[in-house]
């Protein structure tokens, strides 16, 4: 049995994501077993930062976070696109209050900032929105991967391996 076997992840996107942000979580928690879908405003083409496609499986009003155990919220530029969405916000924070996984990397914070979920958590980022992070009331951390309860952050692509580890172990701790 895999780790992540009948879980379900979700994945949010839209123009200018960080490329290694998304695929690399998309594929490695696959291959521990997870179910993994992505949404995004339309049923379009993106591209990330480096020019990768995407297509979407969905968009944010076709689901809810009832249909997933796992929110991975990508950088790069898209963060300050996704936070404008009532939709992202509203799953960002059911997420959250069903103690459900949020993992979030880089520029992603500003989602769950926007959300209003991060008053008194321990997190990372990257530097540049430290203190955006910090004056939503979270306590900021530089380390490669921080957890508080079901907040799973890191800090840019070569914390992935440790951000993804820590996904996983969440589920193998029980």
């Amino acid at each position: 049995m895999k780790h992540l076997d009948g879980k379900n992840v979700l994945i949010f996107a839209e123009e200018l994501y960080e490329d290694l942000e998304l695929w690399y979580p998309y594929y490695r928690l696959i291959e521990a077993g997870a179910g993994a879908t992505i949404a995004a405003p339309e049923i379009k083409q993106y591209r990330g930062k480096n020019g990768y496609p995407l297509k979407p499986d969905t968009t944010f009003k076709e689901i809810s976070a009832d249909q997933f155990d796992i929110l991975i919220i990508p950088g790069g530029f898209a963060p300050d696109k996704l936070r404008r969405y009532k939709e992202v916000l509203q799953i960002t924070r059911d997420f959250h209050e069903a103690k459900k996984v949020i993992a979030f990397i880089c520029h992603a914070g500003w989602v769950p900032i926007s959300a209003k979920i991060l008053n008194g958590k321990n997190v990372t980022c990257v530097p540049a929105i430290k203190d955006d992070i910090e004056n939503a009331g979270a306590i900021y951390h530089d380390k490669e991967v921080v957890v508080d309860e079901n907040i799973i952050t890191s800090r840019r692509p070569p914390d992935l391996p440790a951000f993804c580890r820590a996904i996983i172990e969440h589920f193998s701790a029980g």
